[in-house]
């Protein structure tokens, strides 16, 4: 009986720990665009490494949907205008961390779209993302809790 007694807690540890590492993990995406620091941080990243392709204000490279002569799409707009917003922010996280890579593109897609995550930290990420975030009207947010709702099976 012990021995019964000591396997049965060796499982229910592992399956508390395993619980706490997938709660913690979710919080890792938690991105707020009310967070006063973490958009003043985003902000800052936002201008050092990103501006410079997708605009002061947002507003993407021009005619960011026709492709260059290099065959690569100019930069999009991150505004209400873009498609950013269709994206989970579990996804944009990654683009930004590892770029233009499958399974968010085709392998070989010629992207000029940097990884960031040998420069930016997981936070920083996160808070530039709030940022982007931040600059979306009340009818983007609406639409893309929705839309995201429904891509989850209709949990929000």
């Amino acid at each position: 009986m012990p021995q019964n007694y000591l396997v049965l807690l060796a499982v229910f540890a592992a399956v508390a720990a395993t619980a706490l590492y997938f709660a913690s993990a979710r919080r890792e995406f938690r991105i707020d665009a009310r967070d006063p620091a973490q958009l003043a941080r985003g902000r800052d990243v936002y201008e050092q490494r990103c501006a410079v392709c997708h605009g002061q204000r947002l507003e993407g490279q021009p005619n960011w949907r026709a492709r260059l002569p290099n065959g690569r799409l100019p930069a999009p707009p991150h505004d209400d205008t873009g498609h950013t917003w269709h994206h989970p922010d579990e996804v944009l996280f990654a683009i930004v961390k590892n770029g233009l890579v499958p399974p968010y593109a085709p392998a070989g897609y010629p992207s000029d779209m940097p990884a960031f995550g040998q420069v930016l930290s997981d936070e920083d990420i996160r808070a530039v993302l709030a940022y982007i975030e931040s600059h979306w009207s009340g009818e983007v947010v609406r639409v893309r809790e929705e839309m995201l709702a429904q891509s989850r099976g209709g949990r929000r």
